[in-house]
């Protein structure tokens, strides 16, 4: 719809997000052979203040995704393995009895980082699960009627394995809805997995992984992508596609108005890591999956027939008219 901007042309601070991202991306790729895309959307989470649910089987990276991100980043990061015996307080902390001061003191859980890794998490329970819904929704913890903020910037990356269902407890609508996105890391190429043998044969490369960006940086860049811009037809087809989900079909219960703002935050973030400081049409299309698809809440025929979400958005894509005519950028405001 647009021209490429003019790299002249591309304000500061918006070019101090493309580096900033460009040496995380860079970075990450030392440890992580291949998966740029799914490195790129990790820091389209990240800038969007938003959380990220990986949904795939075991093996695939993810942990050491998580903990190259944390030391690109200077970051905190602390990591949990879902168990079914797992307590709220296990990940919140807990107020214990301090005989040497005489009083209550409360001990901070690994909720208390600026990463957090919760792995399997849908073989916690229910009660457990709703204990993340306040941190990821609010940034705070309340534990006996006080909130405690969290650190900035905050990140859950949780996963959950689709293969093995003995023993899982289904993440509800609510929790699904506090993720900005669902990813799939998928297998490496054969030349992927081969450089993957020889990168790991005699060295752990993530033991040699530098900060290269300061996590107080984050919180800045945060700030700079809310200023990217829009132009009216392209906020409108955005609007277009989050509303074509509610009048589907096959699909019970829309993407909610925090959806759309999902959508709307994470391609700012996606344009400005690009150098933009304008949306195009084609950054709705590559997140409309990943932000939207687990929102949806199918029809029980189409659930039995095995439609996927992913399928159902693809198809609102091809239907939903895409702005084409060629017009300048969007002015500045």
């Amino acid at each position: 719809m647009t021209e490429p901007q003019d790299p002249q042309q591309i304000p500061p601070a918006i070019s101090s997000v493309q580096q900033i991202a460009t040496k995380i991306r860079e970075n990450v790729a030392r440890v992580i052979i291949g998966k740029l895309d799914v490195i790129d959307l990790l820091l389209v989470a990240l800038l969007s203040d938003g959380h990220v649910l990986i949904e795939d089987v075991p093996g695939m990276g993810k942990t050491v995704m998580a903990k190259a991100l944390a030391r690109s980043l200077g970051a905190t990061f602390q990591r949990v393995q879902g168990t079914p015996d797992l307590l709220p307080t296990d990940i919140t902390g807990v107020s214990y009895f301090d005989q040497k001061r005489g009083d209550f003191v409360f001990r901070k859980g690994p909720l208390f980082t600026q990463i957090l890794l919760l792995d399997e998490v849908n073989r916690t329970t229910p009660r457990t699960q709703s204990a993340l819904l306040e941190a990821m929704a609010e940034q705070q913890v309340t534990v006996e009627r006080e909130s405690m903020p969290l650190p900035k910037p905050f990140l859950v990356l949780a996963t959950q394995n689709p293969i093995e269902l003995e023993g899982t407890f289904p993440l509800p609508e609510a929790q699904l809805d506090r993720f900005l996105m669902r990813l799939q890391v998928g297998y490496p190429s054969e030349d992927e997995e081969q450089a993957i043998l020889h990168r790991f044969k005699r060295t752990e490369p993530l033991e040699a992984l530098a900060a290269v960006v300061d996590a107080q940086e984050i919180s800045r860049l945060q700030q700079v992508v809310r200023g990217v811009r829009w132009q009216a037809e392209v906020e409108r087809y955005l609007l277009a596609i989050v509303r074509a989900t509610r009048t589907h079909a096959t699909v019970q219960l829309g993407v909610s108005p925090r959806g759309t703002l999902a959508l709307y935050r994470a391609c700012e973030a996606y344009a400005a890591i690009q150098g933009r400081d304008y949306v195009l049409p084609d950054d709705i299309k590559l997140l409309a999956l990943p932000v939207l698809a687990h929102r949806l809440q199918t029809t029980t025929r189409t659930r039995m027939r095995g439609k996927r979400n992913q399928e159902i958005i693809a198809e609102i894509l091809q239907q939903v008219p895409v702005p084409v005519e060629r017009v300048a950028p969007p002015a500045k405001r």
